[in-house]
């Protein structure tokens, strides 16, 4: 890696996480390019030889953390629910900051619902309608009901409604979708 693509590496992860703490303090359309860049320490322009907007940054980040997520379940695809979510939950805790903001700031909403579709995406290929527990029910229903389940945990996981350990939740939510999927 070059001396200039580590600079630009650099200034991107200061944006992102100049980005990341400032929405933890104010609402999204109270966030200037000004104070993204006063937080980063980067002039204006680098953040637009970037971003668009700040919309676009945070679709971006978004996307990141989402496509990360993605991969993590197609390297767990061999595994049951309870193995396969411990991933998830430790790449929440090691991102911890990205994601306790996204889903406690005045930017969750548009967080939510990307991750609600990831995860309905995730589980769709798991949801078997033809026989065994769900013979019979609405695909579409199944999916929002554990996509809703599991975005509610990790939400209520990250905003200290729940006080288990990581490897406790994320377990009990992989036993609970292995019996019910």
């Amino acid at each position: 890696m070059s001396k200039v693509d580590r600079r630009v590496q650099k200034s991107q992860e200061a944006i992102k996480n100049a980005f990341i703490e400032l929405m933890s303090e104010k609402n999204l359309d109270q966030i200037t390019i000004k104070d993204i860049s006063d937080r980063a320490n980067v002039g204006r322009r680098t953040i637009y030889d970037h971003y668009m907007d700040k919309f676009d940054l945070l679709d971006r980040l978004i996307e990141e953390h989402i496509n990360a997520l993605r991969k993590l379940c197609e390297s767990a695809a061999e595994l049951d629910f309870k193995e396969g979510n411990l991933m998830w939950f430790e790449y929440f805790e090691r991102n911890y900051s990205f994601f306790s903001t996204m889903l406690t700031s005045k930017g969750a909403p548009v967080f939510r619902s990307h991750f609600l579709k990831f995860v309905i995406e995730e589980l769709e290929a798991d949801v078997d309608i033809t026989k065994g527990i769900n013979k019979g029910l609405n695909k579409e229903l199944v999916l929002k009901f554990f996509g809703a389940a599991i975005v509610e945990i990790v939400e209520s996981w990250f905003t200290n409604g729940l006080t288990e350990p990581t490897h406790i939740v994320a377990e009990q939510v992989g036993i609970l979708l292995d019996r019910n999927l």
